[in-house]
């Protein structure tokens, strides 16, 4: 697959075509305010096959056929956004800078479908650095394709990518679930903690007796509201000289980037080598059981938290990064989950709030005065284990649906050059 450039020979039974002699690609219609409607079958744009906006308008009233979309059909954004996507969301309307893809006789829709996303890939490198993205339909006769003419072998091509594709939507799935169970759990631990039978404690409501007022609101009793101030034993920040951007080897020595600290935790091969000319400043190395928070930057960025459970040596915090070490008897990976909560988070916001959003910063006093809810050294233990546990079951299935986006690119250009052909496939469920 390619971008006019020569291909290798198909296979035998492959023939070799170009996107534009797959299908006819139908623009859709130029609706304008004077067509919009509360009533009718919906518009769809760019946004509503992205999934960044739903339905918007509508429209009631005739159009030819070749502007309604059913399910199923195939939906090609050529203009702004390229994609492309199956429609199911009933009938509806199809909007101009979107091709209705329609297959031409002995050509399989969900195989048509798998060979237009993976040239979308190619598609997106032609168009790399421009302001506005778009693909002409001339140009799709540019793109060249190889697929079996047999129908059969086209049907069980596609069917393997559609099994895959319905595993990574699976697993998308759960991850979302998994993130909603985390947002819902971290509230939960974070405002009833755990008793000493390992469990929940029920909520104020159900249980008024095991609880007490603060000014965070209803807490356990046997937790106290308090400083930041009171739990840090020691808040610094690094140092950013000039670095290249290039990661440091594991024996050098490098400095952190702000994208190390992000809300899925500590990444520390976000890092830039420090030159060989300049002399490593160990006393800001970070270490196991530190807490780092973004200092400045964009406000959407600043006061990001990061628990280090686990990091490679040898790597500095820098300026725009604070590093928080608590007293003993705190358990840093409790604080942590404390300082990303909304209540601690909130506080924050409030402190920056007049200030530019590309130019925000947070000081040192403002992260010694937020409040946060202390248990006894034990919860905090047990709290931060129950989160961890979540955290590491999200993780691992986030890294399944990295592998199997893997795989995807792997069989994709496998199977639809014809390098792996599914027609063994075909003769063991002929001779079944």
């Amino acid at each position: 697959m390619g971008s006019g450039m020569p291909n290798a020979r198909p296979p035998s039974g492959w023939e070799q075509t170009n996107l534009a002699g797959l299908a006819d690609y139908v623009n859709g219609f130029a609706f304008n305010e004077s067509y919009w409607s509360a009533e009718g079958l919906p518009i769809v744009r760019i946004a509503q096959i992205t999934g960044s906006q739903g339905i918007v308008d509508r429209y009631q009233g005739p159009l030819p056929d070749t502007y309604r979309l059913d399910d199923g059909d195939l939906i090609f954004s050529w203009s702004g956004t390229l994609a492309v996507v199956r429609w199911h969301a009933g009938p509806a309307w199809l909007n101009q800078h979107l091709f209705k893809v329609v297959p031409r006789q002995g050509v399989d829709r969900d195989l048509l479908f798998h060979l237009l996303q993976a040239s979308v890939a190619e598609m997106n490198k032609r168009t790399h650095g421009s302001t506005m993205k778009h693909i002409k339909r001339g140009e799709l006769r540019e793109f060249s394709v190889s697929l079996p003419v047999d129908a059969a072998e086209q049907q069980a091509l596609a069917e393997v990518l559609n099994t895959l594709d319905t595993t990574i939507r699976q697993t998308e799935a759960i991850i979302e679930k998994l993130k909603q169970v985390k947002q819902g759990l971290l509230h939960d631990l974070l405002t009833r903690g755990i008793d000493a039978n390992g469990e929940l404690r029920p909520p104020q409501s159900q249980a008024p007796h095991l609880y007490k007022d603060s000014p965070l609101g209803w807490i356990p009793r046997e937790w106290e509201a308090v400083r930041m101030a009171e739990a840090i034993r020691e808040l610094g920040q690094g140092w950013s000289p000039d670095c290249p951007p290039e990661p440091a080897a594991a024996d050098r020595w490098g400095v952190l980037k702000t994208t190390a600290i992000v809300w899925d935790g500590y990444a520390d091969h976000e890092n830039k080598a420090l030159p060989a000319t300049l002399q490593p400043r160990p006393g800001l190395e970070v270490a196991p059981e530190d807490i780092l928070i973004t200092r400045a930057g964009p406000k959407e960025r600043v006061a990001v938290v990061a628990y280090v459970a686990h990091t490679r040596p040898r790597l500095m915090i820098s300026d725009k990064m604070y590093r928080l070490r608590l007293r003993e008897a705190d358990v840093p990976a409790y604080f942590a989950l404390a300082l990303s909560s909304q209540y601690a988070q909130a506080a924050v916001k409030r402190t920056i709030s007049g200030m530019a959003d590309s130019q925000t910063n947070i000081s040192q006093p403002i992260i010694r005065m937020i409040q946060v809810m202390r248990p006894p050294t034990d919860e905090q233990r047990a709290i931060s284990l129950r989160a961890v546990a979540l955290a590491d079951q999200l993780q691992a299935e986030q890294g399944q649906l990295t592998a199997l986006g893997s795989l995807k690119i792997g069989l994709m250009d496998d199977l639809l050059t014809g390098r792996v052909r599914v027609t063994p496939l075909l003769d063991a469920a002929a001779h079944a």
